[in-house]
């Protein structure tokens, strides 16, 4: 399944098997950059369970791609999908170098909004972001994001515990900053 709309120089593909040689390829590159922020797959196995993970109904994962050359610039994925009353899910995501701070992944991220709050019907999206990222910080934000609160020691990442920012964004709100980005206001 590939997913283009507004979006001008990415597009999402949901993750598969095909793009693991690139993956661990880009994911061996980018460990510095990554680091101390989260622990992408790195090994065969760990990339095949990120997939197998992508076909259960709690999990979507998407890579994001440069529509110009196809070349994968970083992942995204809502995690923990609850349904039922709760209609909500967990975003997360990273970018790979070369492509970092490029802006791609504003516009992945974008595109997955709306087709978390379009096709796949969530009311909530929650981002766990460590204090001192400070770049995916201002990535959620311009996104609409609202920080909620503080989590001391929330994720375990890199053998340690580390402390989280809560950020969220309802339906309803990524829905009307949509209206207003369109023009139709």
């Amino acid at each position: 399944m590939t997913f283009r709309r507004r979006a001008v120089r990415v597009y999402l593909e949901a993750a598969s098997r095909k793009r693991e040689a690139e993956f661990l390829q880009r994911v061996k590159a980018s460990q510095k950059l990554h680091r101390p922020w989260l622990s992408a797959p790195h090994t065969s196995d760990l990339f095949r369970d990120l997939v197998s993970r992508a076909r259960k109904p709690s999990q979507e994962s998407f890579f994001v791609c440069l529509i110009e050359t196809a070349e994968l610039v970083g992942v995204i994925n809502l995690n923990e999908i609850v349904r039922g009353l709760f209609q909500s899910a967990y975003l997360g995501y990273y970018a790979f170098e070369p492509f970092a701070g490029e802006g791609y992944m504003t516009e992945g991220v974008t595109l997955v909004l709306d087709q978390a709050f379009g096709p796949l019907g969530l009311n909530r999206l929650e981002a766990n972001v460590q204090p001192r990222n400070k770049r995916s910080s201002r990535l959620i934000s311009r996104l609409g994001f609202r920080l909620e609160g503080f989590s001391p020691r929330y994720l375990k990442i890199g053998g340690r515990w580390r402390d989280h920012e809560r950020w969220a964004v309802l339906a309803d709100e990524w829905n009307e900053r949509s209206v207003r980005r369109s023009g139709r206001a």
